[in-house]
């Protein structure tokens, strides 16, 4: 680091510890010479570091089992906590920052006794190797601490990141509704509040790591962040890290300088407006999808197969909007809805609309000075119709082979007045079928329209051929995925609301 920067971040309140609770007690993790530990050093590897938390497992280390959820309580606004089931096989030690973190062995009282998710696990023969067990109780732990009424659908959802080989989840559905109906007072009721005000008076000052090859800033505000980004350009910015992570852990990556915005409050919100949704960058998928359920159905579809709760939890906007991933599951829909991107230096901010920010593969159209804070979201237009449609090999916790999101207006006679087809997996970007919707534009919106339209199609698009599909079945799912959008608008009582396919 250059003399010029070290004085000017000596201005800026700054500490290389991470500061968070484990078993109640407070744990100060310090970074640097002597220190066994890098910023890019997962929950997962500590804990299994710790003679005291092995319970948690390692499976996949990629965040598709489950066997290493934890779950992680910060302080609720209007007083309490909020807990969140993570993969600490995602989660660098950073975020750990200010919260509370709690294993399978913080669930069990001083005397032994089981905690009601765990007794009823075993009341309902739920584990049978047991490898996975310890994640899946963290799953069903966290609806546990939930203040929602909690049904099968929530259930299965909670548990869609958690694998289980050998018990089948039969029987660890019936225990987690019967846990999660009774009346959920446990040992970590009476103290929430003393945890809440003891997180509350951790300190706020930015983190600032540097060891051995690495340099990690994780600011508090977005002042700093944007400071920071000025400065340094070649940084890699993180906002939940559940794709960044994998470099680390399948990659064995070195992550040189690292711009973690997971910190900064200001970003994370989720607001509706009378125009639509106002997104801050740093708000969570989980956050989005409880919040577009009732504006933007489309949305909140394509995101309940948004990977699995545990990195939903994790995962943010701006984040999955940064990646420019061409098979992005939100992309194609927030293309089709016409959102705009909001971009902000310390000079100048600035919008444009998210289907001109793909400029190629992983590329946008971000400066080296900028980042996203925000995307806006407008709220279905009225006598529009939207759809968003996921192909995959499995319905939860799959990558796309196509995906897609649609909107459709007509005129009183039935003919297309305006169309948008945006597709995931068809080209190096999130694309519009923009020929295609040429094409229909002015026409009847009959079966025979969209079957001539197909043609359009193969000049719109030349997909490629990976392990996910040939580069022939992506076009004709493409084509397929057209012709269900039709047959949906013109007979909509066989459909109820926004639709989703896949291979199941």
């Amino acid at each position: 680091m250059s003399r010029e920067i070290i004085v000017h971040f000596a201005l800026i309140p700054m500490r290389n510890a991470v500061h968070f609770l484990l078993d109640g007690r407070p744990v100060t993790l310090e970074f640097g010479t002597g220190s066994p530990w890098r910023p890019t050093t997962t929950l997962l590897q500590y804990l299994r570091a710790n003679p005291e938390h092995r319970g948690v497992k390692e499976g996949c280390a990629e965040g598709d089992c489950g066997a290493c959820t934890v779950v992680l309580a910060e302080p609720r606004g209007g007083g309490g906590l909020t807990y969140r089931a993570v993969d600490s096989c995602l989660l660098f030690l950073p975020s750990l920052d200010r919260k509370q973190l709690i294993t399978v062995e913080d669930l069990t009282t001083p005397d032994g006794t089981l905690h009601p998710v765990q007794s009823t696990l075993v009341e309902h023969y739920g584990s049978q190797c047991g490898f996975c067990t310890p994640g899946i109780v963290m799953s069903v732990f966290a609806l546990y601490k939930s203040r929602v009424h909690v049904t099968r659908p929530l259930v299965i959802d909670a548990l869609s990141g958690n694998l289980c080989r050998c018990t089948g989840y039969r029987p660890i559905i019936d225990a987690a509704l019967e846990a999660c109906n009774e009346p959920r007072t446990d040992l970590f009721t009476a103290g929430e509040e003393g945890i809440s005000q003891r997180l509350g008076a951790m300190t706020q000052e930015d983190l600032f790591i540097q060891t051995d090859g690495q340099r990690y800033f994780r600011p508090g505000s977005l002042a700093s962040a944007l400071t920071y980004r000025s400065e340094h350009p070649d940084a890699l910015i993180i906002n939940g890290a559940t794709d960044v992570a994998l470099r680390v852990t399948k990659r064995h990556e070195i992550l040189p300088s690292i711009l973690d915005l997971s910190g900064i409050a200001e970003l994370r919100y989720c607001n509706e407006t009378t125009a639509g949704l106002e997104v801050g960058s740093g708000a969570t998928i989980q956050d989005l999808l409880e919040e577009s359920h009732g504006m933007i159905p489309p949305l909140a579809q394509m995101l309940q197969v948004f990977g699995s709760k545990q990195i939903r939890n994790v995962a943010t906007v701006g984040g999955n909007i940064g990646t420019a991933s061409p098979i992005g599951d939100m992309l194609p829909v927030l293309v089709a809805l016409e959102a705009e991107v909001r971009l902000r230096s310390t000079r100048s901010s600035r919008s444009l609309p998210i289907g001109e920010f793909f400029t190629g593969y992983r590329q946008t159209d971000c400066r080296a000075d900028e980042l996203i804070t925000a995307v806006s979201i407008p709220a279905i237009p009225e006598g529009a119709i939207v759809r968003s449609y996921k192909v995959s090999r499995r319905h939860d916790m799959d990558i796309s082979s196509v995906s897609g999101g649609f909107r459709l207006r007509l005129d009183a006679q039935g003919v297309v007045e305006d169309i948008v087809l945006a597709f995931g997996g068809m080209a190096a970007t999130p694309s519009r079928a923009r020929q295609t919707e040429a094409f229909l534009r002015g026409e009847a919106w009959t079966r025979d329209a969209v079957e001539k339209s197909g043609s359009f199609m193969a000049k719109d698009f030349a997909p490629l051929t990976d392990v996910r599909g040939s580069a022939e079945y992506r076009s004709v799912v493409a084509r397929n995925l057209l012709v269900k959008f039709w047959d949906e608008t013109v007979h909509p009582h066989m459909t109820a609301g926004t639709e989703m396919t896949g291979t199941r």
